[in-house]
């Protein structure tokens, strides 16, 4: 008889960890520390959109570039400009969570229900699986004051470039005089993801009312042995193409360094664009395209740093 109870009281103790352990056993377990208190133990959890699988889709995930779960309140930053910001650094409120053993349970208020199971990669990395459609997300925690923002900046640039209405050159220097001094500004837009529209428009212009003169495609390339340096092509649909040294200085403000010419601009965001759990609003205007942005994964083509 007391065999029985000792081997009961054992099924008791497996059960009573598996229920509260936070992830699946793994070197990185702390079986003492359950789910709930282990995604609040970072304030932003980046949500690496890149190493995403599965053919399913969880919308306020793909928009999101972090998330926040904190006392039972989910966080999402869903721009990247003013992110560090925007709710003390959490974002905006999107949703609820609850937790029950290794599941997460997340109620978004406009996207519903979704439910993942989660798994510790590491002791700041997970993957939550949702447990309804065949799709898995990759998140990264973070402290708030050592995150790495310029990481998130060039790692998602083109979503950057797209969350002002317009760019406004506001500077000049050096080089020789060419073609694209005339660009006043830009504007690069969530079309196909590689779509930009130039004008010679004067500069102050009311961004409802830019002519916007050339349209094209653009393409971001990666530079080997540099984190903060992207290149950035411009091929305008009459045939002219246009290469720059691509940097940010600030999260309103970006350096192009023309390369035929030798010529450093600088561009202003104007306009800027925030996005909103399920759609997105405008400070200077109506909400007028992408509704509801979501990230795509981002290929890019890694080329030898420039001589």
């Amino acid at each position: 008889m007391l065999m029985k109870r000792i081997k009961l009281l054992l099924v008791l103790l497996v059960s009573s960890v598996t229920l509260t352990s936070c992830v699946v056993t793994n070197d990185f377990v702390d079986d003492s520390e359950t789910l709930h208190q282990y995604i609040s133990s970072y304030d932003l959890w980046y949500v690496d959109y890149h190493r995403t699988t599965g053919s399913g889709d969880v919308p306020f995930l793909s928009r999101a570039f972090t998330i926040s779960f904190l006392n039972g309140t989910m966080y999402a930053n869903n721009n990247i400009v003013d992110i560090g910001h925007t709710g003390n650094g959490l974002g905006i409120a999107v949703g609820n969570y609850n937790t029950i053993g290794t599941v997460l349970e997340t109620r978004h208020d406009i996207d519903g229900r979704y439910d993942f199971d989660v798994v510790q990669l590491s002791s700041n990395e997970i993957r939550i699986d949702d447990l309804s459609q065949n799709v898995s997300y990759y998140l990264i925690g973070y402290q708030r004051n050592s995150f790495d923002y310029d990481k998130l900046f060039y790692d998602n640039i083109e979503y950057f470039l797209q969350e002002f209405e317009a760019w406004e050159r506001t500077d000049e220097a050096g080089g020789t005089p060419n073609p694209f001094d005339n660009e006043n500004f830009l504007r690069f837009t969530p079309e196909n993801d590689v779509t930009f529209y130039s004008s010679h428009d004067p500069f102050g212009t009311d961004i409802a009312r830019i002519s916007w003169d050339y349209i094209g495609g653009y393409i971001v390339k990666n530079v080997a042995g540099e984190d903060n340096l992207k290149y950035l092509t411009l091929n305008y649909d009459n045939g002219d193409t246009e290469e720059f040294d691509l940097t940010v200085i600030n999260d309103e403000t970006i350096k192009l360094y023309h390369v035929n010419s030798n010529t450093t601009y600088v561009f202003s965001g104007r306009g800027f664009i925030q996005y909103k759990k399920g759609e997105k609003t405008s400070s200077t205007r109506p909400a007028v395209r992408n509704n509801g942005r979501k990230r795509t994964k981002i290929e890019r083509e890694t080329v030898p740093k420039r001589k």
